[in-house]
């Protein structure tokens, strides 16, 4: 690879990077975490099944949090429930979704999540 594709791939990566919008207010921003394209039996899912199994999706990656996330004392008096870096879950369809380069994010309520999951590996849909 040369130093002209270096700097190429760097200032795509960074155009990309600005991309990534802010939460503003009591907002945190979630990625929604890869889907598996295989069932556990090696079956490759049809992009319907991955397209539903993103969109009802309880487990968010969280990116980063609003300036205000949190801040209310009175809702949360023993501080933020997740931080930069947890896994959340949410209820299915939570937040504004939207995708950038093929990957989803959602923007979701600082009060939308309901635990932090240290693992989210095996959790799937009832």
């Amino acid at each position: 690879m040369s130093s002209i594709d270096v700097a190429e791939t760097h200032a795509e990566a960074e155009s990309k990077a600005k991309q990534i919008p802010a939460p503003k207010g009591f907002r945190i921003l979630c990625m929604v975490p890869a889907i598996e394209e295989e069932f556990e039996s090696g079956i490759v899912k049809a992009d319907a099944t991955i397209l539903t199994e993103e969109l009802t999706t309880k487990v968010l990656f969280v990116v980063e949090l609003g300036d205000m996330a949190y801040s209310d004392k009175t809702r949360f008096p023993t501080g933020p429930w997740c931080k930069k870096g947890d896994f959340v879950m949410t209820r299915a369809y939570a937040g504004t979704r939207f995708k950038i380069h093929g990957r989803e994010f959602r923007i979701i309520n600082d009060d939308t999540v309901e635990a932090v999951v240290e693992d989210p590996r095996g959790i799937s849909n009832a």
